[in-house]
């Protein structure tokens, strides 16, 4: 049975991740982030990737196979830049937010409409662990965002926690589907900077709410 059929193969007989992988990874996420994961052939890939479609299937079983990595690739790209923006000394919980908010507004910039919805259709394995580890990151992340906003002054006191961080997420899922805003409606990079703002504000203090007005001020200056 060819590969070309789409028929996996099995996982031992694959090659071992290398540099030439690496670039496959790379090259085969991007190709799905501006087209969109259906319309997108394994025979698409390999031509983009100016492989040959046997190398392709050198490394991956079949296509499930190829988007289940690729969001496995991406999703640890990802997280890394969170993490290595989180590490930055001298910046305050408003700073480390504002921060986070430009990876992802840059992350779902260039993201094709159709991604979401073809992952949750025709891949929904994969659409399945890439929601629950990104979803538990997100908490995680603004929860610690949220306690050291409180410690610095930044925060109002009063916070629930995670109250705040789970309506958060909520947001963040429905904008992520399509679901809080239809995707033509607005500029997803533009809806992202005001929930960013719409969040902030609700949850600063007055000593927070000035520091978040200076960042806007000095950063993009009429946002």
């Amino acid at each position: 049975m060819a590969p070309g059929k789409n028929i996996p193969h099995p996982a031992s007989a694959l090659a071992p991740v290398d540099d030439r992988w690496e670039r496959i990874v790379d090259g085969a996420c991007r190709i799905f982030w501006k087209l969109g994961i259906k319309s997108v052939t394994m025979d698409d890939v390999a031509t983009r990737l100016g492989i040959s479609k046997k190398t392709l299937y050198q490394y991956v079983t079949c296509k499930d196979d190829l988007v289940g990595r690729v969001l496995k690739h991406q999703e640890q790209s990802y997280q890394c830049d969170i993490e290595a923006v989180r590490s930055v000394e001298k910046q305050n919980a408003i700073d480390e937010l504002y921060a986070i908010t430009t990876k992802v507004a840059a992350h779902l910039k260039d993201m094709h409409p159709s991604v979401h919805f073809d992952l949750e259709k025709y891949h929904p394995e994969a659409f399945r662990t890439l929601v629950t580890k990104r979803r538990t990151a997100i908490f995680r992340n603004m929860s610690d965002n949220l306690e050291r906003g409180i410690r610095e002054g930044l925060y109002r006191e009063d916070l629930n926690v995670p109250m705040i961080a789970t309506i958060y997420l909520a947001r963040f899922d429905l904008m992520f589907e399509g679901k809080l805003v239809p995707p033509a409606t607005f500029n997803v990079e533009d809806l992202h900077w005001e929930i960013f703002r719409y969040h902030v504000r609700g949850i600063a203090s007055r000593k927070g709410l000035d520091h978040l007005e200076k960042k806007m001020n000095k950063e993009h200056g009429t946002r």
